[in-house]
């Protein structure tokens, strides 16, 4: 192993080091470091030049790289870790024929799907799915993105906030989190134009909150405007502050109109 080579090993001791006891500051730093030192070894991407070590440096800056993206999660740092990922990716996707598989792909590429899924960019998570392969799809971190995501367009929350506890790996976790939060908010907006009002027990039930603490929680948290009092919980204020939208029927009725005349003389 050369000079270069082994420094950016001892490096990455120090950063994997720094990370695992939540030393986060320590860890963002010497991740910088490494990232530079790969720059200097032109066997990795983009341009994949033959060197003696080129197995060696592929294999060390896919196990950086994978580590920066848990890293990301650990500290909700959804910026970093679409730049890790997209880092990453090219060794996934370009270096099969020379490289070994990571035991990593599969659960970091699920959870890039769950990081799509929370974004709502589903036009991307169909994208990348496209880009799998068949036997890829039956691993159980992509299955669960999958049925996750079919649950949240079905309307099927209860689902979505179930899969909690089913996640297939440790790091899934603070996405599902995040997801949950918008199933809530979105059963809440809808509960907010549906209703003046709930109990409290429907409320929870609703918003499929455990406790009631934790309905009181989420009502001061997100949702200030609500008001709770008798046991129930009202949204008279949020319908009074929306406004207002009537639909100009007399314009459309002339508009249409004006259409079928125009129809009518061209035929």
């Amino acid at each position: 192993m050369d000079a270069k080579l082994t420094e950016v090993a001892q490096l990455f001791e120090r950063f994997k080091a720094a990370s695992m006891r939540n030393d986060f500051d320590s860890a963002t730093n010497l991740l910088s470091q490494l990232k530079v030192l790969l720059t200097e070894f032109k066997s990795l991407p983009p341009l994949f030049e033959e060197s003696p070590n080129a197995i060696q440096e592929l294999t060390i800056a896919r196990d950086i790289y994978e580590h920066a993206v848990v890293l990301s999660v650990k500290t909700e740092d959804q910026d970093a870790f679409e730049r890790d990922f997209f880092q990453l990716k090219p060794y996934y996707t370009d270096t099969g024929s020379r490289l070994p598989p990571s035991p990593q792909e599969y659960p970091i590429l699920g959870l890039n799907l769950l990081r799509l899924l929370v974004q709502n960019r589903i036009a991307e998570f169909h994208t990348e799915l496209e880009l799998l392969s068949s036997s890829a799809l039956e691993n159980p971190c992509i299955k669960h993105a999958v049925e996750l995501e079919q649950s949240f367009m079905e309307g099927a929350y209860n689902r979505v906030l179930s899969a909690r506890r089913t996640v297939p790996h440790e790091t899934y976790v603070y996405f599902m989190d995040l997801l949950a939060k918008t199933v809530r908010d979105e059963i809440a907006g809808c509960s907010e134009k549906a209703y003046d009002y709930l109990s409290i027990n429907d409320a929870r039930q609703m918003l499929m909150f455990s406790t009631d603490k934790e309905l009181y929680e989420y009502i001061s948290e997100d949702h200030p405007e609500w008001e709770v009092k008798n046991g129930s919980v009202f949204f008279q204020k949020v319908k009074e502050s929306a406004p207002s939208k009537e639909i100009p029927s007399l314009q459309l009725i002339n508009q249409t109109l004006s259409y079928a005349r125009e129809l009518e003389r061209i035929v």
